[in-house]
């Protein structure tokens, strides 16, 4: 059984009779996206874990993409009326659009299991374990039978519109170099795959011998890493023309 955001007015809280819970099925598996407080926020999906395992894609609450301004919400690419029904309901109905997603990518939306969404955010649950990550949606029971405690708490971020998962990776760049400077270094992945937009590692103070980390979550799964793309720039013109490397690029992939 899977609950897309199930409802919280006159549900959160109640007996197991009266709402979805784990007992319901063999498997229960929950999408949560619109988990805020029903007063003031008008959360309409309710935030406890109540299946096997509860994914809380973006921490549960506020969608990438629902907060754009009403016109450009209603005036959708798929029509007036989903445009309309997700100016109402967008969290909400962010859930029944991940797992159709889910369908179409079997390896995508991985869900890392975190005590809370600010620790999964600063990279403490990654990577996978051994068992690996369940993906929410449509293939969540293909780990039915790995499930070690009562409840699983899983966290990951999606894309603000179709197509919706992100693969996440761990970047480290070790810098090279005579002098600090202030800038920004960008790395792009590519591989067999795929290639991913640049993303920015670090910004401000650059100093060689330094390595400096940042997760991302990238819009394609690479598959095996073939080249890595570093860039740097500075913040202002410098007219001594400071030279900047990367002596070592590690990424790691948050599946293997």
């Amino acid at each position: 059984l899977s609950g897309l955001d199930p409802a919280q007015p006159y549900f959160q809280g109640t007996p197991t009779e009266v709402r979805l819970d784990k007992s319901d099925a063999d498997f229960v598996d929950i999408i949560h996206t619109d988990s805020a407080p029903t007063i003031p926020n008008l959360g309409f999906g309710m935030s406890p874990a109540i299946g096997h395992i509860d994914f809380y894609p973006n921490g549960g609450e506020q969608m990438p993409g629902c907060g754009k301004n009403p016109v450009s919400q209603i005036v959708d690419l798929d029509g007036i009326w989903e445009g309309t029904r997700d100016f109402v309901a967008c969290n909400h109905l962010r859930s029944y659009k991940y797992y159709s997603d889910s369908i179409i990518y079997p390896d995508g939306f991985l869900g890392y299991a975190c005590a809370s969404y600010n620790l999964f955010q600063s990279g403490n649950c990654f990577p996978c374990p051994k068992e690996g990550c369940p993906n929410m949606g449509h293939y969540a029971d293909k780990f039915k039978d790995k499930i070690k405690g009562e409840f699983l708490k899983l966290y990951l971020n999606t894309g603000e519109a179709r197509d919706f998962p992100l693969w996440r990776y761990k970047i480290s760049v070790t810098l090279s170099g005579k002098s600090k400077i202030r800038g920004y270094v960008n790395v792009a992945l590519y591989g067999s795959d795929g290639n991913t937009k640049q993303y920015q590692i670090t910004k401000g103070t650059l100093k060689p011998d330094n390595t400096y980390t940042a997760y991302i979550d990238a819009e394609v799964n690479v598959g095996k890493v073939t080249k890595v793309k570093f860039l740097w720039n500075n913040n202002w013109i410098n007219p001594t023309f400071p030279k900047l490397g990367a002596s070592t690029i590690t990424v790691e992939s948050g599946q293997n």
